[in-house]
Order: C-alpha cells, then structure tokens, then sequence
C-alpha cells in the first residue's frame, strides 16, 4: 500500500489573489510558499495538526491539457470548535452565507460560504445525530 507522507487539496482557479486574500484573512491561513502561478497555504490547528491549502492559476501549463479549467462543484469542511462565533465572525465580515446556521438531525451544526472562486466551505460543529443516524455510524477501527 501506498505510504502518503503528506495530503491536501490544490483548488485551480482563475482568481488566484482574491482566493489567496480570503483564506488569509477570513481563514488564518499564511503563505508557506507563493509563486506569480501557485500558492501554498499552511495554518496551525488548535491541537499542533497543520493544515495545508494551495491555489492554482487554472490555466498553468502544469496541468495537463483539457484539464485547465478552474474547479467547480467542491466542498471543503472546516470543523471548528464554536459554529455559532464563526458564524457571527463570518457574516459580520460580509462573507458570502450560501447555507444559514442551522442543525441537521446527522450530527452538524453548521453553515456554508462561498469563495471567490466558488468554492463552497462547510463550517461544522459536531453535534449529537438523532437515533436513526446514530445507528449509521462505524465503531473505530471498523470496516
């Protein structure tokens, strides 16, 4: 089996100084590395994890042919400890709110923005889940 030493997301966009200006201000995310053409995000959890984002000039001649289009239909989760502070920090801030504050019976409390590149963001609390959805969990370490 593969060992993977690292892992994360690279969004392709056309809109690669306003993204970078969104993760940073609206996400605490800095610039590890930044290229006229790339940018690598890097942001410290709150239990010593690093978190990794980068950003992609779509058309970059580094994808391959037919590829270079900017993303669509992603969706990237941020767990937080507060939903309801970020949801207040982040509306506050004019940030685009696609999906209300709002608690689901499978165990979110949660809220979606929007970036500048349309790429949707779900701010999640976990939640207890109903009964029905409590069942539908796997034990840890289960198949």
């Amino acid at each position: 089996m593969m060992k993977i030493s690292s892992f994360y997301p690279v969004i392709c966009t056309t809109k690669l100084d306003e993204s970078r200006a969104f993760y940073l201000q609206h996400f605490g995310f800095e610039v590890a590395f930044e290229a006229e053409w790339y940018v690598s995000l890097r942001r410290e959890g709150s239990h010593g994890q690093t978190y990794e984002l980068a950003l992609l000039d779509a058309t970059h001649p580094t994808l391959p042919d037919g590829f270079r289009n900017p993303v669509q239909g992603l969706l990237l989760n941020f767990e937080v400890d507060d939903v309801d502070a970020e949801y207040q920090r982040l509306s506050g801030a004019g940030v685009d709110i696609e999906l209300t504050l709002r608690s689901e019976d499978f165990g979110q409390r949660h809220f979606i923005v929007s970036d500048p590149s349309g790429v949707l963001i779900d701010v999640i609390t976990e939640i207890p889940p109903s009964e029905e959805f409590a069942a539908m969990f796997a034990e840890p370490g289960g198949q």
